[in-house]
């Protein structure tokens, strides 16, 4: 009669004590910063609550029911921020192409004019699209051009960086196959880099899309154009009906926007 074998014992993983110290000195670290956040902004739960039964009053009585006449109005400044952000996305994509070559370290094998891009394209990420939006307005004068100008300046910093990184984490397989039988550098993006690259190139050019149609609204607070030029000038004249239909009809129309660029995303992705 054969022995039955001992059943294999898993090992279990233990955690260093060391570890574990360091992780509770982290989330003591986070939680006191936190904590030391809220005291000094005021941010407290309470006040939160204490100011919930005037929000509800507000959307009751003043913002409802939404004056569906104005629709009209609001609509032609959606189809103008739709405008807005879909001109701003596609220069952008044109323009940002090019640029994340040059910002792609398997691409572009100069170090020195590499750094530069690199440093260029931070620049243009860290100045904030209402920033550029009230420059731009003092330059070109109140309308949709200024916010097209700021989303345009801020989109190309996002799509370089990103289609940058996507071109250096490509396989460098055919890129080298490419070289090795005598192929110049354009010949090496044409045929080894673009056919990777464009699924991704393309997703993250709908993604700019949406960001941008969320931001061509509030850049109407400062004068440049879009939906967020109306929104602005109701509520400094107290229409709440008006703002309600606004509001409500933006949601709608961003709603859709994002479902479509979604679905077109996760096809070619």
């Amino acid at each position: 009669m054969s022995k039955q074998a001992d059943p294999i014992k898993k090992k279990i993983p233990v955690v260093p004590l060391r570890a574990k110290t360091t992780i509770g000195s982290i989330l003591t670290v986070v939680i006191g910063i936190y904590i030391v956040s809220a005291i000094f902004t005021e941010a407290y739960p309470d006040r939160i609550i204490e100011g919930m039964p005037h929000v509800i009053a507000f959307v009751v009585n003043d913002l409802f029911p939404p004056n569906l006449g104005y629709a009209d109005t609001v609509l032609k400044s959606l189809i103008e921020t739709w405008n807005m952000a879909l001109l701003s996305t596609t220069l952008s994509a044109i323009v940002a192409l090019p640029i994340s070559f040059f910002a792609a370290s398997n691409i572009n094998k100069k170090k020195g004019f590499y750094k530069v891009v690199r440093f260029f394209l931070n620049i243009l990420r860290t100045i904030p699209e209402l920033i550029l939006a009230v420059i731009l307005v003092a330059l070109v004068g109140i309308g949709a051009l200024a916010g097209i100008l700021a989303l345009f300046i801020f989109s190309v910093g996002i799509l370089a960086k990103l289609i940058s990184e996507t071109i250096e984490a490509i396989d460098p397989n055919p890129l080298e196959a490419i070289r090795a039988t005598g192929g110049n550098v354009i010949q090496v993006i044409w045929y080894g880099v673009l056919p990777q690259i464009m699924p991704h190139f393309t997703s993250y050019s709908l993604y700019v899309l949406e960001i941008n149609v969320r931001a061509s609204v509030v850049l109407g607070f400062v004068g440049a154009g879009g939906i967020g030029l109306i929104l602005k000038k109701q509520l400094a004249m107290f229409n709440f009906d008006n703002v309600s239909t606004i509001v409500i009809m933006t949601f709608i129309a961003v709603t859709i926007i994002d479902f479509v660029s979604n679905r077109v995303r996760e096809r070619l992705m």
